[in-house]
């Protein structure tokens, strides 16, 4: 697991929201609990300033637990347009060799046509950005494991799965 990979080289991770639970503390060194997402985003700048190195991870449930599995898309919209306001801050606040990686684990679009209340797509956006690379196309990406090996080279060590997309950001 890469938590693992990363806590044998002996990269400091911090965790935001239910990271600590998720991972059942694997990996974690330190973590911060959250009531939700601005909360979280809160937690995670204050992190930004106080670990110079290291991976941050953070979990943003309000997204999933609130409105994607209540489908309630007006919540929804909402709260990406609150996390839009407190994203513009936070990348202000990122250093030249910083690297952002927003994504989701799974997707619940909170679609009120369709009947179901679980996980609805298999594909999920991911979205990168350091203040030192240049735009890319990530494309469609062949497994969420691509994501993990790209955090694994970007402090050096590897995983068993996936392929890096971190070149095509230093490109």
């Amino acid at each position: 697991m890469l938590l693992d990979v990363l806590a044998e080289n002996k990269t400091p991770v911090f965790g935001v929201g239910k990271i600590h639970d998720i991972y059942n503390g694997r990996g974690v060194a330190d973590y911060a609990a959250t009531k939700n997402n601005a909360d979280g985003m809160t937690k995670l700048s204050e992190a930004l300033k106080h670990q110079p190195k290291g991976l941050l991870f953070a979990n943003l449930v309000d997204f999933d637990m609130l409105y994607g599995h209540r489908k309630d898309v007006e919540g929804f919209a909402r709260s990406l347009e609150e996390f839009d306001q407190l994203l513009g801050p936070f990348l202000e606040a990122m250093r030249p060799d910083d690297l952002l990686l927003i994504t989701a684990d799974h997707g619940c679009d909170p679609d009120p046509v369709n009947p179901t209340t679980d996980h609805s797509r298999e594909y999920v956006p991911i979205l990168a950005y350091s203040p030192s690379t240049t735009a890319a196309n990530l494309g469609t990406r062949d497994t969420l494991a691509d994501l993990g090996q790209t955090v694994a080279e970007n402090f050096h060590t590897k995983i068993p799965h996936g392929v890096s997309f971190l070149q095509m950001l230093k490109s």
